[in-house]
């Protein structure tokens, strides 16, 4: 193979998977609405029009978006342990992706994604509560509960953390003026409601829900 020119720098060949991982970053600094085909091109120093030649269009980008991010999921699983320590792990992978990506995870709730790729949770979903001998609708609607759970437990602690960081001081102070006959309890409670601890919430929670479901009625043991 001949040498390379003195002072030349190899480029990094594009690929699809160049260009999807770029606007991944892209999105999470900068949000859905900052994405653009000539943003992500100065994101990987090329010519706007080479992004052509992997996605179509902004669309298509986005839909690449969604499968990345899914398709990075990690998904262990172990069919010999109880189904409700499997279904914490899958709870939690789901969560911990949610976590990584949490502007890129709009995408996936709104784009369609290759069917084998989105349907990995859920197939991995189905298969822990057929185990546990839930019958199929049950089955559905554990893998729908499990999920809704995950995506709601972020939802939540992005909220709240942007609810705490709008207090102008002390949340407690804030909570403290509130007027005692409407809220006696908020300010009872003021200290608490203050205090944000994400994990202690998202596994308080986690356990009421693997308690529901562990007290459903199934076909088998």
């Amino acid at each position: 193979m001949a040498r390379r020119a003195a002072g030349t720098v190899a480029r990094a060949v594009l690929t699809r998977e160049r260009v999807v991982r770029a606007a991944v970053g892209l999105i999470e600094r900068e949000g859905v609405d900052g994405l653009a085909m000539r943003a992500v091109a100065a994101e990987l120093g090329v010519a706007v029009m080479s992004l052509y030649n992997h996605v179509p269009n902004k669309a298509a980008l986005l839909e690449g978006v969604a499968e990345y991010v899914v398709a990075g999921m990690d998904l262990p699983d172990d069919p010999g342990e109880d189904w409700k320590l499997r279904a914490r792990t899958l709870i939690r992978a789901f969560r911990k992706t949610a976590r990584e990506h949490p502007r890129s995870m709009t995408v996936v709730l709104t784009h369609k994604i290759d069917t084998s790729v989105g349907l990995r949770p859920a197939e991995r979903a189905l298969a822990i509560a057929g185990s546990a001998g839930f019958d199929g609708e049950t089955s559905v609607r554990i893998m729908r509960a499990m999920l809704a759970y995950a995506l709601g437990a972020q939802m939540r602690e992005v909220g709240t953390a942007k609810m705490l960081g709008y207090l102008h001081r002390n949340p407690a102070e804030t909570f403290a003026e509130l007027d005692p006959g409407q809220f006696p309890r908020v300010i009872a409670l003021a200290p608490e409601l203050a205090r944000h601890d994400p994990e202690t919430d998202f596994e308080f929670g986690l356990d009421l829900l693997i308690a529901a479901l562990d007290a459903l009625p199934r076909t088998s043991a």
